[in-house]
């Protein structure tokens, strides 16, 4: 089997651990290395890659259901897929009317929505991750002020209280750079959708050269959904509070109340999280044992399948 089987395969079965059925569009545009490890690789072109999937030495592990691949026996997962499209377009429906709100918050730069809901497929009692980015140097105020609003307007993810719940779990500054860099890491990067300063989008994948080296045929296309735009009054509105909060006393004294905060949490010490509390990036991941350890280690055994099969 060569190289593109092998990577083809690859992708189709990390997918798979999400119940993510694919297009070859799909498989094109996300194609992941068999090898998995962060080394410059070859494009493919979209052509070779429909070649290689109508190869019998291929299709012996695979099955094709409305233009959907996916692992041989799994045909189930395509109405699921398509179901959770539609659950995923309600809930950016109700990200885009928090975020015609969240574009006042001084110091706001961009605003994604991330998770399962970011790549549409999401099931209905999940939340809504987002993705923020502020200014440098103001991260703790942006995220203080953005979490304020968002409980204000009763949509914050809290307690028992997620279906449908804003979760800000992930916020980093416009030097954009993150701490985590694997294969997990750059499918939700490249799947997040920006709903608010998509430009910065491009900007964020141009620093994070690493997600190329996990996905060498991805590239940011614009999004078919339309961004929420600045009006003259949230322009003014945002620039006037910069000015009053402009202060370094302010984010200092911000970042020394949630910084402790953050450190007394019960969540913060659970065994198998990951939160990560710094100038320029803040990240909430309590389960990430469960989430990119887990999926690479079922993602394996899927790979194991194939080397049984072969």
């Amino acid at each position: 089997m060569n190289n593109l089987s092998k990577n083809i395969l690859s992708t189709i079965a990390y997918y798979d651990v999400m119940d993510y059925p694919m297009t070859a569009f799909e498989i094109w545009k996300y194609l992941i290395s068999s090898k998995y490890e962060v080394e410059s690789e070859k494009q493919n072109s979209l052509k070779e890659v429909i070649e290689e999937l109508e190869k019998e030495e291929i299709k012996k592990f695979l099955g094709e259901f409305r233009g959907f691949y996916f692992l041989k026996g799994k045909e189930n997962l395509v109405e699921k897929r398509i179901e959770r499209n539609k659950i995923s377009n309600m809930k950016l429906k109700k990200a885009r009317k928090i975020i015609a709100w969240l574009k006042f918050v001084p110091f706001m730069k961009m605003i994604a929505v991330a998770g399962r809901v970011g790549a549409k497929n999401s099931c209905l009692g999940s939340d809504i991750d987002m993705l923020i980015v502020f200014k440098q140097g103001k991260i703790f105020t942006g995220r203080f002020l953005a979490t304020a609003l968002v409980h204000l307007l009763g949509q914050r993810r809290h307690e028992n209280k997620i279906a449908n719940r804003i979760c800000f779990n992930h916020f980093i500054t416009d030097e954009l750079s993150v701490c985590v860099q694997d294969l997990y890491s750059s499918y939700n990067y490249i799947f997040i959708t920006p709903l608010y300063g998509g430009d910065l989008f491009g900007k964020f994948l141009e620093k994070n050269v690493w997600i190329k080296n996990y996905r060498p045929n991805f590239s940011f296309l614009e999004n078919n959904l339309k961004e929420i735009k600045d009006t003259k009054i949230s322009l003014w509105i945002r620039a006037y509070l910069e000015k009053i909060l402009s202060s370094n006393w302010i984010e200092k004294k911000l970042k020394k109340w949630q910084s402790e905060k953050i450190k007394k949490n019960p969540l913060t010490q659970k065994k198998g999280g990951m939160i990560i509390c710094s100038n320029s990036e803040l990240a909430f991941w309590p389960d990430f044992e469960n989430q990119g350890p887990r999926i690479f280690e079922k993602f394996q055994e899927n790979l194991c399948r194939f080397n049984r099969l072969d």
